[in-house]
């Protein structure tokens, strides 16, 4: 059980590290630092849900925090081939450089 006292602190936390996966999605170019950033909003969510879970003694938040992770996973699996695949063919890892997978 979360005590009334930390839960604004968990919340605070799950904002910040949102913000920074945001702000590193929108300003970084390399194709990994993207996906690392959109990992850490993934995770500050997970955060919040199972803040949430807590606070309320219910476990759906935590269900749904499982959820995420396995679709983050799914994500980074096709993403890390995809990129890869870039890189074996030679092209520059550039996120405004790979709106088309031609060669």
């Amino acid at each position: 059980m979360l005590s009334q006292a930390m839960f604004p602190w968990i919340l605070l936390t799950a904002g910040f590290l949102f913000t920074l996966g945001a702000l590193g999605v929108l300003i970084r170019r390399n194709p990994l630092v993207v996906f690392m950033c959109i990992e850490l909003m993934l995770n500050a969510v997970n955060l919040a849900l199972v803040g949430y879970s807590s606070f309320l003694s219910s476990e759906e938040g935590q269900v749904f925090a499982f959820m995420v992770i396995v679709v983050a996973a799914a994500e980074v699996v096709v993403g890390l081939g995809l990129l890869t695949r870039v890189f074996s063919i030679g092209r520059e890892l550039d996120v405004d450089d790979l709106d088309e997978m031609k060669r």
